[in-house]
């Protein structure tokens, strides 16, 4: 056996290279990253950087926490940044024609959007992966809370990358529109695909920053919702959008003041029922439910809106 050593060369250049050594952590690759996001946003100045970078060494922290101490910029900056860096759109209040009712949008990761994923997650163990891709959402009276339910649901599947369309069903008193800041009238809609006067393609607002949401709002107020909705092209919707998107949530109107909710729930499938806390009454509950189960759709549960 030759146990000779390896020249003096051959040790060197096993050796790694000092530049590697030396060289910035994945950690602060990631800190530097988020600072300059903070530039970015204007939440935090240039020049500041240099001296959260030092407390930040000094007391081993991590760059947000180092920058909140220092008193530059909040937690809620922090928060926003961070979701910019994880492709996690977050909105400033005040600073989006969202409405602030779109809690998801706005506080994605306060206790209220996080019970909302909750309910997202059991949707698509339940209902998205196996069984459809289209479900309604429905209110027994008017106020119950379906639009908001229907908009901060179909943001919140948006969020987790699947391709969204919301859909407003509610030809009666429509407010998509209005949560996601589209103008008093939001021009040609769902009535006017129903009444052939116009391609769905052409009438679908994309929602920024979230770039996996559509939205097709109601349309021009029609005569004859109800007759509208029970037209096959209404059924030709439903069954189509699913070829183009991965969830379809349906906002309808208020289930015991019209008819047209059942229709809704038919086609779709799956309903989800949304209450108002200290305003929803039980026996009205009951009917609705009754008047799901009678249109052949499954009640996937209900939920209390604040």
């Amino acid at each position: 056996m030759n146990s000779r050593k390896p020249p003096d060369n051959a040790s060197k250049s096993a050796q790694p290279p000092a530049r590697l050594l030396s060289g910035p952590s994945p950690t602060q690759v990631t800190e530097s990253h988020l600072g300059q996001l903070l530039v970015q946003e204007g939440s935090l100045k240039r020049e500041h950087i240099a001296q959260v970078l030092v407390l930040q060494r000094r007391e081993r922290l991590r760059f947000g926490d180092a920058a909140v101490r220092l008193g530059l910029v909040k937690e809620a900056d922090i928060e926003r940044a961070l979701a910019t860096q994880f492709d996690f759109p977050v909105l400033r209040a005040g600073e989006s024609r969202l409405a602030p009712e779109l809690i998801t949008a706005y506080e994605p990761v306060g206790r209220h959007a996080e019970a909302l994923r909750i309910i997202r997650a059991q949707l698509m163990l339940d209902w998205f992966q196996e069984k459809s891709r289209s479900l309604a959402v429905v209110e027994a009276r008017a106020g119950d809370g379906a639009s908001e339910l229907a908009a901060n649901l179909a943001i919140t599947f948006a969020q987790l990358g699947e391709r969204t369309l919301l859909i407003d069903g509610n030809l009666r008193q429509p407010r998509q529109h209005a949560l996601f800041g589209l103008g008093a009238h939001s021009g040609p809609g769902l009535s006017n695909v129903l009444a052939n006067r116009g391609a769905l393609k052409d009438m679908l607002h994309r929602i920024e920053p979230f770039n996996n949401l559509a939205v097709l709002c109601a349309g021009s107020p029609p005569p004859n919702p109800q007759e509208l909705l029970g037209r096959v092209n209404f059924a030709y919707v439903v069954e189509t959008m699913p070829a183009a998107f991965d969830v379809v949530i349906i906002d309808t109107p208020a289930a015991l003041e019209f008819a047209d909710a059942q229709l809704i729930v038919a086609r779709a499938g799956g309903a989800v029922l949304a209450t108002r806390r200290d305003a929803s009454r039980l026996e009205d509950l009951k009917r609705t439910k009754a008047q799901i189960q009678a249109a052949g759709a499954t009640l996937l549960g209900a939920v209390m809106w604040l």
